[in-house]
Formats: structure tokens, C-alpha cells, sequence
């Protein structure tokens, strides 16, 4: 049985322990998104309203994907993140520990907007549903698709879709 001076030096233990977590888990988004710089690509999307261009970080093993967005307090309103699921098929996201509003645009492996889930609510855990068969998502800052008039149908071009 631990005294209550060992249990006082457990609980600023793992207090600290908690603490270096807290702050640890945004330093490493900075960071990751510092570099994230160096490794953009481009990406283009056609709308009624014209061609788009945006600045992607793209997520490509299990680890980039899970990490995605969270953490990051900040997004150029030129930028955004594609996650390539690697085939086509039913994909659900959340928000979890993700402060930044986004939308979400679900596309398939041609390259074609089969979903746009507009204005996602920070933090929140509750599932967004592609409600297609996707191949990728592509989050941006929230009213970036209203902005550019995107909607199911309209195209994405970047080298990993394939082209007809």
C-alpha cells in the first residue's frame, strides 16, 4: 500500500507526464506542418466557376492518414490535404482532436466529386459518411467549396487519379 506522500509523488508523476503530452501533441503538428512544406503537390479542381489550384500535403500510409489534420490550429486558404485510401470504397472521417472547420470532398478514383460535406464541426467525433465509393478525400479550410461553386460531379486533376 503506497503512503500518502507516495501517492502525492504519483499524481505530479503522471501530471506531468499528462502535461509534456498536452503540449507536445500541437508542437508536433507545427512541426509536422513545417515540413509538410517542403513536400506539397498541386492539385486542380474544375467547377462551373473556373479551375482552382490548391497546395495538397498528401496522406498516404495508415499513420498519415490517421494523424490528417489534428492539431493544427492554422491552413493557407491555398492549401489542403488529400488522403489516398488506395482503392475505391465506402470511407467514413471525424474531426476528432481537429480544430480547424473544414470541408470535405469525397472523390472517386477517376477523379470525379461523388460527395462534399461542407463546414465539419471541429473536435467532433460524429462520422461523415462518403456516401459513395471513394478513393480519396480532400478536406479544406470550411467555405472553400461554397466559395468555388464545387459540387458531386465536378473534377479533381492530380496524378494519383486516373484519367479517361
Amino acid at each position: 500500500m503506497l503512503s500518502g506522500r507516495d501517492l502525492r509523488l504519483v499524481a505530479v508523476a503522471l501530471g506531468l507526464i499528462f502535461s509534456i503530452s498536452a503540449v507536445g501533441a500541437p508542437d508536433m503538428a507545427l512541426a509536422q506542418a513545417k515540413s509538410a512544406d517542403s513536400t506539397l503537390e498541386s492539385l486542380r479542381i474544375k467547377t462551373a466557376t473556373g479551375d482552382h489550384t490548391f497546395s495538397v500535403e498528401v496522406m498516404r500510409t495508415d499513420a498519415e492518414r490517421a494523424r490528417g489534420l489534428m492539431f493544427r490550429r492554422f491552413m493557407p486558404k491555398d492549401r489542403g490535404m488529400l488522403f489516398d485510401f488506395k482503392t475505391e470504397q465506402p470511407v467514413m472521417m471525424w474531426m476528432k482532436n481537429t480544430y480547424l472547420p473544414l470541408d470535405m470532398v469525397f472523390i472517386s478514383r477517376d477523379g470525379v466529386v461523388v460527395n462534399v460535406a461542407e463546414n465539419t464541426e471541429p473536435l467532433s467525433e460524429r462520422i461523415i459518411p462518403s456516401n459513395a465509393p471513394t478513393y480519396a478525400v480532400l478536406e479544406l479550410n470550411a467555405g472553400v467549396a461554397s466559395g468555388i461553386g464545387l459540387k458531386p460531379g465536378d473534377h479533381v486533376d492530380h496524378v494519383m487519379f486516373q484519367k479517361r
